[in-house]
């Protein structure tokens, strides 16, 4: 969330910044503005009363030393009055940092210099495009047509165990998935990255920590008997291991990947988008994650962008680059950067990863420090970017490289597949 500190110094800025997200920051920021001073006012006034009691405190002994009995009595009644008066301004106090917290976890974050405003995705910029122009076959067919020639990929199989959005793979299309999860997690270690393999269920705190809750509670799947939430990605648990830790100077930057089965409830998706894998309710993703300092942050954001493209282009793939406008943008987000592949069967560019930085929005949710070179306490930046997602991939791969006699792999994959195509 952002900070209190970043409201007060110039709230004008916030609210100007939050409207490229098309977010009327305005209500909100007078009213933690106004929360945080009746704070300020009420701090005050308990320390004045603290004050009081102490020096009556002292007056006390002092008085039945004397003998002065009937004056040490009232003392002490005035100091009984201070301490229920005392408790009243604590628990407003407490009401009004809750109510206060409660308001600052509604405000997105803002966007960095390099976000244009814009209302959705046709307003995304291109930055970049890459990969070979795909020749189809007479007859090229989409992804879940071929799915269903080669017997690789199930939806039906899918609805009958759990229901739409949860497809079975079978076969060489198994070993495909299985693949290229594998062949994902070797480009990021031998990056760099640090393999982990978290929980696929995590808490509230965990959600809320980057972001997701409140936000999107309603896409997450909820086990409600004991409180934890399927991960609609990996980042949520890679995250929050840093959760509540201040890193030495020599523990950042961080870099992990993971593997992990993603679940989103996707609500509100239908038509022609969700047809085959495009929009699935479980699906497999690599995701690679960094805590860096603030000052290395977009250079990282960048090493992470090249990446990702030096993984596309290993595929063989038609691909883009686009840098997300203000209303196109998530929530925690600062800048993002999605990639897109070309589905010539389709005619359509797939999403298949999202690079952001979130800045200190997450560190500050997470209370996710770092000690600096002068031993001061600071707050992290983080970044996350799927590497990669797989459905979409496997969208792309089966419908560019289909040809009259069957889906070549392509030749980076073959190790890990042990077959050369699918026929």
């Amino acid at each position: 969330m952002l900070t209190l500190k970043s409201l007060r110094d110039d709230p004008q800025a916030v609210i100007d910044k939050l409207k490229i997200k098309n977010f009327d920051a305005k209500p909100i920021v007078d009213k933690v503005l106004e929360l945080d001073a009746r704070r300020r006012a009420l701090q005050v006034e308990s320390d004045a009363l603290l004050a009081e009691q102490k020096q009556l405190a002292a007056q006390i002994g002092a008085l039945m030393k004397q003998g002065l009995k009937e004056k040490a009595e009232q003392a002490k009644a005035r100091v009984a009055e201070l301490k229920a008066k005392s408790s009243q301004l604590l628990s407003q106090f407490d009401a009004s940092v809750k109510e206060m917290e409660n308001q600052l976890v509604l405000l997105p974050n803002t966007p960095c210099s390099l976000i244009v405003p814009g209302k959705g995705a046709e307003d995304n910029q291109i930055v970049k495009t890459g990969g070979p122009e795909v020749q189809l076959p007479e007859g090229a067919m989409p992804h879940w047509e071929l799915a269903r020639k080669y017997d690789i990929i199930d939806f039906d199989l899918g609805v009958k165990v759990t229901g739409a959005g949860f497809p079975v793979y079978k076969g060489k299309g198994a070993k495909l998935q299985r693949a290229l999860i594998n062949f994902f997690l070797d480009c990021n270690t031998a990056a760099g990255y640090q393999e982990v393999e978290p929980p696929v269920m995590v808490n509230a705190a965990s959600g809320f920590g980057t972001g997701q809750l409140p936000d999107k509670e309603g896409q997450m799947y909820h086990a409600e008997v004991d409180d934890f939430y399927m991960v609609p990605t990996a980042e949520v648990p890679v995250t929050n291991l840093f959760r509540d830790v201040i890193l030495a100077e020599d523990q950042i930057p961080q870099r992990m990947t993971a593997y992990t089965p993603c679940f989103r409830r996707e609500a509100g998706s239908y038509g022609k988008d969700v047809r085959g894998l495009n929009r699935l309710h479980q699906f497999d993703k690599v995701e690679i994650v960094r805590v860096e300092r603030p000052e290395d942050s977009y250079k990282a954001l960048d090493d992470m962008v090249a990446h990702v493209e030096g993984i596309v282009n290993k595929l063989g793939l038609k691909y883009r680059i686009l840098r997300l406008c203000g209303g196109d943008m998530s929530f925690t987000s600062a800048i993002t950067y999605d990639f897109e592949l070309w589905s010539a069967a389709q005619q359509r560019w797939l999403e298949i990863s999202s690079v952001s930085n979130f800045e200190t929005y997450q560190a500050n949710r997470l209370h996710l420090r770092y000690r600096d070179a002068e031993g001061k306490i600071q707050l992290a930046h983080t970044l996350n970017g799927s590497s990669l997602a797989l459905p979409r991939v496997v969208a792309a791969l089966l419908e560019d490289n289909q040809t009259p006699d069957g889906i070549i792999i392509p030749e980076v994959l073959r190790p890990y597949t042990g077959f050369d195509r699918i026929d």
